[in-house]
Parts: C-alpha cells; sequence; structure tokens
C-alpha cells in the first residue's frame, strides 16, 4: 500500500513496540538439570557416611564409606546420589577382592541411572563355607551379603529406596506376640530378642518366624503364611 507525502520531510522516527515489551512478562529462564554421568567431574569435597561391619568371620571389623555427590544443589532438582565407596579394615585376607569390588561400585555409581539393583545382586551372594547370625538374629549369607546391606541402608537415608515399614496396628500385634512367646521360651541371652524356638523368616531373613494363631508368623518383619 502506498501512500502519498504532500508535505516536507523535516524528521523520521522508528516506531518499536517497547511499550508492548515492557508490559508482556519475561519468559521462565529453564533451569539446567544435571544428572548423574560418568563424565561427570568430581568436586573438592563430597558428603559422606561411614558404617561398621563386624562379623564373627573375622576379629577384624570393615569400615564402609559411601560418599555422595549433591546435584542442582539449591534448586528444587536437588538430589542425593552415591558416588564412590571404600572398604578398610586391618584384615588382608580380602584385600585384592574388596578393592575390585569397590572400584566396580564406584564406577556403577557414576555411571549414573539406577543403581539400586546393586543391592540385590550383592545380597543374593552365598558363602561356600556357610553364612553367620549377626546380633538380633538376622542371617547374613555372606560378608558381600552384608556390604550390600550397606549399601541398602545408606540408599535408604538419601531416598534412592523406600523405607519399608509397619503400620501402628501391626507393629503392636507383633510386640504382643513376641513378649508373649519370648516370656514362654527365649533363651536369655543378648543376641536375639526372638524365642529360642524361632525358625528363620524366608522373606528378612531373621530367625523370629514362630508358629502362632495356626500358621507361621515373623515376629521381625510380619510375614505371615495366612496372608
Amino acid at each position: 500500500m502506498s501512500l502519498k507525502i504532500g508535505s516536507k520531510i523535516v524528521d523520521c522516527a522508528v516506531v518499536s513496540d517497547t511499550k508492548r515489551v515492557q508490559n508482556e512478562e519475561p519468559a521462565p529462564v529453564k533451569a539446567e538439570v544435571v544428572q548423574m554421568h560418568e563424565k561427570l567431574q568430581r568436586p573438592e569435597m563430597l558428603v559422606g557416611s561411614t558404617y561398621k561391619v563386624k562379623t564373627p568371620m573375622s576379629e577384624h571389623a570393615l569400615y564402609i564409606t559411601i560418599n555422595d555427590i549433591i546435584l542442582n544443589q539449591g534448586t528444587e532438582h536437588e538430589q542425593r546420589r552415591p558416588f564412590e565407596i571404600f572398604i578398610n579394615s586391618k584384615n588382608m585376607d580380602h584385600f585384592q577382592w574388596v578393592l575390585a569390588l569397590t572400584r566396580v561400585i564406584s564406577a556403577v555409581f557414576r555411571k549414573g541411572g539406577d543403581a539400586t539393583f546393586l543391592v540385590d545382586e550383592l545380597k543374593a551372594v552365598f558363602d561356600p563355607k556357610g553364612g553367620y547370625f549377626k546380633r538380633g538374629g538376622r542371617f547374613m549369607p555372606s560378608l558381600v551379603a552384608e556390604i550390600g546391606e550397606s549399601i541398602e541402608s545408606h540408599m535408604k537415608i538419601i531416598g534412592l529406596i523406600p523405607e519399608e515399614s509397619l503400620d501402628e496396628h501391626q507393629k503392636a500385634f507383633l510386640n504382643k506376640k513376641r513378649e508373649e512367646l519370648t516370656g514362654k521360651g527365649n533363651d536369655g541371652t543378648e543376641d536375639s530378642d526372638y524365642p529360642i524356638s524361632a525358625q528363620l523368616c524366608s522373606k528378612c531373613h531373621t530367625k523370629a518366624a514362630v508358629f502362632s494363631d495356626g500358621c507361621m508368623t515373623c515376629l521381625s518383619c510380619g510375614d505371615s503364611k495366612c496372608g
């Protein structure tokens, strides 16, 4: 479309949409969410926890240290993920395979993705010489399985694995049964809070399964053959 200008041009200016732009809200800036991956550089400082593992298989305890990296710190996407693991002990009998295990686990942590599968894999390792019972009557099939349990406990603390807990009604029922049965047949030792006649629970691997009300019931996790 052409316009005829009938007067002399003495000045000119560019018309802009400044006022319209000022009234508009600025577009939200998308935060760059950092995910765990193998090329992620190790920061100068990591937050960690150390777990003591004392087994009847050795006079020296194992100290398992798991260091975590905090991703997207200070944002709504903040995450705490395991980055590396170290295992120390005065017992040098297991030095080679313990060192190899820590390096492999650390590599899996840094790879990214879901690393919780490590717990099930490690807890499924059985010692051909036989396992042992921990304090409280819990059975450990091997030292590797106990390392896996320590990793599981750590992952529950940082929120990678959800906590499985009984409701108040279940806790009250199990405590009542435990008091009744313990008073009848406990061996009185500090190593177990359950009756001496208790059997090994197939779910939580604790020697706490008793025959009660017509079926086998675990006084530790509540697992029952009657449903």
